[in-house]
């Protein structure tokens, strides 16, 4: 009877030491399976859409550019009196914007045009996505003086198969003037064709 007693005092010794080690054993297997789905939900990214929402929200006015750079959309935004002007980060992955540089010393002529666009960046950028399914990765106001165009949104979509198309998108309607398809890295391409 002794070694019965004996016995199941061991026994139950060697459970009560186990039980916490596979329930802990358990919860991290769990917690295993999981933590991909969870860090996956966490990584969804910031649309071009939502980035400029969170940078007007931040600096209020009218976009001026914005564009991806692997996690940042770098946003740059003018007052709507166009005195003015700052440039600001919002992370792909959260959404949190951080002001890199604000100026309040802008000439409100320089931005006339873009202040008087009846179609702004968003606007823009939904246009050209229309025109050509994909994802947003550009939008400039483009108002070179110097070769006589009138002033556009010039529009980068990347396509699902990884190519580039942009467009030209007009401030007063929303039309798409002008497109083209290229290479995601055509830019580099170019680049280094001219410095041969």
């Amino acid at each position: 009877m002794k070694r019965n007693v004996f016995v199941s005092a061991a026994a139950s010794v060697v459970l009560l030491t186990a039980a916490p080690l596979a329930t802990a054993a358990t919860a991290s297997a769990d917690s295993a399976r999981t933590a991909p789905a969870s860090a996956a939900a966490a990584r969804a990214d910031v649309s071009a859409e939502q980035a400029i929402a969170a940078a007007l929200k931040d600096y209020p006015g009218v976009v001026e550019s914005l564009d991806r750079d692997g996690n940042i959309w770098h946003v740059d935004v003018i007052t709507k009196d166009g005195k003015g002007h700052a440039e600001l980060e919002v992370d792909a992955a959260t959404g949190k914007v951080s002001r890199e540089n604000v100026d309040k010393d802008e000439n409100p002529g320089e931005h006339k045009g873009l202040l008087a666009a009846k179609i702004t960046a968003a606007q823009a950028a939904k246009a050209a996505v229309a025109a050509h399914p994909g994802t947003t990765w550009t939008v400039e106001w483009d108002s070179d003086d110097d070769s006589g165009k009138t002033p556009y949104w010039h529009v980068e979509v990347r396509g699902s198969d990884g190519k580039t198309w942009d467009a030209s998108v007009d401030p007063t309607t929303g039309k798409v003037t002008a497109q083209t398809d290229s290479d995601s890295d055509s830019d580099s391409d170019s680049d280094s064709d001219d410095n041969s």
